[in-house]
């Protein structure tokens, strides 16, 4: 398996994950990198992996399955009414093939409530759940759910590598900096950051992003200083907030 990273729109990211001379697209916001991407690379689409239904993750689809009719549009069950082409609806624990590759579907909710992550030899697609020392704004779910999302992921083996919808890492780690300012990881990793970062670890994303640490002490002062209470659901919750008006 081959993934390869393509920039789409501002900061969005989209991945072909390349099986011999096929691929499968995860979150086409947009057809023409897509296509171009699949030319550079000598490879046929044979599927569109959506993370979630946001139309910046799934405004290529419509293109992409004109250009390339019969492909297979993978949606999470809860999201895919939202996505008018879907013709794959997963649920947690399901698995989406594309040749030797086998493809585990985490079901993420938070984000938005059909949210899920492709898991596939040692990487994991996660959208608009986890991102780079950040994670997605709780849109259709809340905190509770986020923050089980976030905790199922921070459980994956801790080289698996994470592809994440969009590049904020940078602005990320300043929030990170504000929440644990004696954190030598995140300030490690801020120092040496080159963009794009996709994808980064689960070892990494443990060390550096406060919202896998919401147990970690320094994270857990952080919120109760703005009216959190010590357990790890309301710590997201603060943290979350407070990164909302982050500048």
């Amino acid at each position: 398996m081959r993934v390869v990273a393509v920039p789409c729109l501002q900061d969005n990211y989209a991945y072909l994950v390349i099986d011999g001379d096929r691929a499968a697209v995860v979150d086409p916001s947009e057809a023409t990198p897509v296509e171009a991407a699949l030319a550079r690379e000598g490879v046929a689409l044979a599927a569109v992996w959506a993370t979630h239904h946001h139309w910046d993750h799934v405004g290529g689809i419509e293109a992409l399955l004109a250009a390339h009719p019969g492909i297979e549009i993978v949606a999470g069950a809860a999201d895919a009414p939202k996505v008018a082409q879907a013709t794959r609806i997963v649920n947690d624990g399901d698995e989406v093939v594309l040749g030797s590759v086998r493809a585990r579907i985490i079901h993420n909710p938070g984000h938005t409530l059909g949210a899920i992550t492709f898991v596939a030899l040692g990487c994991a697609f996660t959208g608009d759940t986890l991102f780079g020392a950040g994670c997605g704004r709780v849109f259709e779910g809340d905190a509770a759910m986020m923050h089980a999302s976030l905790s199922r992921l921070a459980a994956l083996p801790p080289e698996t590598r994470v592809y994440f919808g969009h590049e904020y890492t940078a602005s990320n780690l300043r929030f990170a900096a504000a929440v644990e300012p004696d954190n030598a990881d995140v300030a490690r990793r801020a120092s040496e950051l080159r963009t794009p970062s996709t994808g980064s670890t689960i070892a990494q994303e443990r060390a550096t992003n406060p919202f896998l640490r919401a147990s970690e002490p320094a994270v857990v002062a952080a919120a109760q200083a703005r009216g959190g209470k010590g357990d790890p659901v309301s710590v997201f919750a603060a943290i979350r907030g407070w990164k909302d008006g982050f500048k």
